[in-house]
């Protein structure tokens, strides 16, 4: 019996996180029948590989959608805006789509899935026929607090992101490359992807700010992992960092639990949770970096010792590649879900 194959279009295609979605498609073996790839005009005409064939780029309207016949699944990854606006479309087709804006995150209708954490919510995708991949950081942080929370249920988190550069796109990433090069050579260094000067230096200041002092990126890290969990009563604080790397998100997490524990149990316990590699023999230098992290499909976890200023407390570092298993490999995770299970 042959295996059945699915139509895939990927919308953002050209994107950082479009581009690694395709990749990691081809490298994960994903049973791809027919490849649409959609981006803005200004990448129509362009060709991109996959499975040894060149596929061309095709300009995302509704008159092209409506072309391409039988699309089984979209994976999204071009802002809130598209999303908002092309998703329904699909979704009055029959196409599931997989987005990985915040436009729908909160929709009580809409699953938010990390399959390792929630992989049964997966099944809610029939409400909307859509699914909500969730912010990279939080992605990370859910799949480290989950079996936590299972074991010694969480009382409250504080978490302090330090963000790659990646997070803001290919133009983020641009910005501190070219901000190095103007500083070693005396040329005049230019700010416009983010709020001030990001080489050598920290911003703690990612999206907007609200009213009560906290920006939409630590909202959403606070409320996405409410609603993974699934415990709304559950205290988290977030203060989000945009730093100059390249690749991957840094996390340091603060964790006090109702019930006491041994940091020896937590490693035990981490260290048999899918999609977790514990790194942590500090004295031997041995613990998560940017460089690690970087193109693995882990999550990175080291630097676990008790904080000694409560009872149950837990302080621990999280690296992940914010590309990967922040965006593409989580999406695609969903898919491979859903094609096995779901459909």
């Amino acid at each position: 019996m042959s295996t059945p194959s699915w139509n895939i279009a990927i919308i953002g295609a050209t994107g950082l996180v479009g581009k690694e979605m395709v990749s990691i498609l081809e490298e994960r073996n994903f049973p791809v029948g027919k490849l649409y790839l959609f981006a803005s005009e200004k990448s129509e005409g362009n060709l991109m590989p996959f499975q040894q064939k060149s596929h061309r780029v095709q300009k995302l309207t509704p008159e092209n959608i409506e072309r391409c016949k039988n699309i089984d699944l979209a994976l999204f990854s071009a802002g809130n805006e598209i999303s908002k606006k092309f998703i329904p479309l699909f979704a009055e087709r029959g196409t599931i789509s997989i987005d990985n804006s915040s436009a729908f995150r909160m929709d009580p209708e809409v699953p938010l899935v990390v399959p390792e954490v929630n992989y049964e919510a997966i099944s809610q995708f029939k409400n909307k026929n859509m699914i909500s991949n969730p912010n990279c950081s939080t992605v990370q942080l859910v799949q480290v607090l989950k079996p936590i929370h299972d074991a010694y249920r969480i009382k409250r988190v504080v978490v302090s992101t330090y963000q790659s550069t990646s997070g803001k796109g290919k133009e983020g990433m641009e910005e501190l490359s070219q901000q190095t090069v103007a500083l070693f050579t005396n040329k005049d260094l230019k700010v416009s992807e983010f709020p001030h000067q990001i080489a050598f230096n920290c911003i703690p200041h990612i999206d907007s700010f609200f009213n009560n002092g906290y920006t939409f990126e630590e909202m959403k890290v606070i409320l996405e992992t409410q609603k993974i969990l699934n415990a709304p009563q559950l205290k988290v604080s977030a203060t989000c960092v945009r730093i100059p790397t390249f690749s991957c998100h840094g996390e340091s997490v603060n964790i006090e639990t109702y019930d006491p524990f041994t940091v020896e149990e937590v490693v035990t316990l981490l260290s048999q949770t899918k999609g977790i590699k514990v790194v942590d023999d500090p004295q031997k230098n041995i613990y998560p970096t940017n460089v690690l992290g970087t193109g693995k499909n882990e999550t990175f976890v080291g630097r676990l010792r008790p904080d000694v200023t409560v009872e149950h407390g837990l302080n621990l570092w999280i690296i992940s590649d914010n590309l990967r298993k922040g965006a593409a490999l989580n999406a695609v995770q969903i898919s491979e879900a859903l094609i096995h299970e779901f459909l």
